[in-house]
């Protein structure tokens, strides 16, 4: 049928009505698009269609770069010119907040191509023994497709995947099936320096292997590069585990963030996590920090491997870190030494758990939070009203989680300042957000 597509989802699909008056999902279409799709009736929403051919373009949609463009699941929006892709963004921001908050013009991304400095591929066979190794089909995870070019990462990235394809080819080893808990190659993580340019590659995997020629394969393609191999035990009723063990080249990769500040040398480890963005995380951590008052006391919740730790500390009192990880306290702790900073402290555990553990810190004056998608947990947001800091910086990767726990804040007491989007991750629906609070 044809159809036109009026708005997006949540995650960046177009929408347009049947004649019904239901809604159908159609991935890579732009709001104005008119569209011929062909869709499946399905009993329980959301109806999923697909598109078919472009019947009258939307005057927002532009040729895109990737010649993957209608299948993939991680560029919804590269159909979309860069510039409609912000006002969208930005105003995904304020309908979260509901309009009641000035929101700040968003800040775009120094870069909308090769900004990714990880990304993961998967490996994937189909019944007749077919291989693939790439990304997600859009709207029909878990089925993936055979990447052949990527331009959200650096261009060895893409020289990776066709080698490792073709080591996968020779080597007679299956992708792992989770269904039935069998198969051997799960998925390809591929990072790099963004500022020093050193590369890493882990082949996670669900038992181990002879990685020799997997090895080979990709110091062919780009040495100087750390490799790993990583191993996911799981057994049913049990977390999973995972073993890494250390194949080749240094055993980490540096980064350094060029901050207002000063510079940061930072140690990333193959399970550490870090900003995906490096050049945007850079304009993200200026931003947060220019509200801090000099000389505060700061705690920093859900502080990763503490760039955003260290960067306060060069001009606060003192400042804590809390995270969850025990990898990545160990690269904070190390990231600290490395900079000289001795006014940072890390500590290991669950936010709201630890924060109940260490009642007799300091108070702080200043507290930063940047917590995952699902947003503050509710011991977390507790304790915030229970020390209420005069500032609180809440950097979210989710405005929607974010906005819930910024009104019960409010509530407590607090006054929203300023709220600050920024494009991390263009082509994409995701979106950045700092709110300011204070009391």
């Amino acid at each position: 049928m044809q159809i036109e597509i009026e708005r997006f989802t949540l995650k960046g699909y177009g929408i347009g009505f049947l004649p019904d008056g239901k809604e159908v999902e159609i991935p890579h279409a732009v709001p104005g698009d008119f569209l011929l799709i062909d869709y499946k009736k399905k009993r329980h929403p959301p109806q999923k269609g697909r598109l078919l051919e472009i019947l009258q373009p939307s005057p927002e949609r532009v040729v895109p770069r990737c010649p993957h463009t209608r299948i993939c699941g991680g560029c919804c929006w590269q159909e979309m010119a860069y510039t409609s892709q912000l006002k969208e963004k930005e105003s995904r921001v304020k309908k979260a907040f509901k309009n009641r908050y000035p929101v700040d013009p968003i800040i775009p991304a120094p870069a909308t191509f090769g900004y990714r400095n990880k990304m993961e591929f998967s490996f994937s066979e189909n019944r007749a023994g077919t291989q693939f190794l790439g990304l997600m089909i859009a709207a029909a995870e878990p089925y993936v497709f055979n990447v052949e070019q990527c331009h959200l990462g650096p261009s060895w990235y893409t020289d990776a995947i066709h080698a490792v394809r073709s080591w996968w080819a020779a080597s007679g080893l299956k992708a792992y099936f989770p269904p039935a808990d069998s198969g051997t190659l799960r998925y390809l993580t591929l990072r790099q320096g963004m500022r020093t340019n050193q590369k890493m590659a882990i082949l996670n995997v669900s038992e181990s292997l002879n990685t020799d020629s997997f090895v080979s394969a990709l110091r062919a393609i780009a040495d100087p590069i750390s490799i790993f191999l990583r191993v996911h035990q799981t057994q049913k009723g049990t977390p999973t585990q995972f073993y890494e063990c250390h194949l080749h080249g240094p055993d980490h990769i540096m980064e350094e963030l060029h901050l207002k500040t000063g510079n940061i040398s930072v140690k990333i480890s193959p399970a550490s996590f870090f900003q995906p963005n490096t050049l945007q995380a850079e304009i993200l951590y200026d931003t947060a920090l220019s509200a801090l008052r000099p000389n505060s006391t700061v705690y920093d919740l859900y502080c990763g491997t503490g760039t955003l730790t260290l960067a306060a500390s060069r001009s606060a009192k003192q400042v804590i870190g809390i995270e969850l990880s025990p990898e990545a306290i160990l690269d904070a702790e190390e990231n600290c030494r490395r900079n000289s900073i001795t006014n940072a402290t890390f500590y290991q555990g669950d936010v709201g758990q630890t924060l109940t553990r260490l009642s007799t810190l300091p108070r702080p004056d200043a507290v930063i939070v940047d917590p995952p998608r699902a947003g503050l947990d509710p011991l977390a947001l507790h304790h915030l009203k229970t020390l209420l800091p005069r500032q609180i910086i809440y950097i979210s990767c989710n405005p929607l989680t974010q906005a819930a726990n910024v009104e019960e804040l409010i509530q407590a007491g607090y006054h929203l300042v300023r709220l600050q989007p920024l494009d991390q991750f263009p082509h994409t629906y995701h979106i950045e957000n700092i709110a300011f609070l204070e009391r």
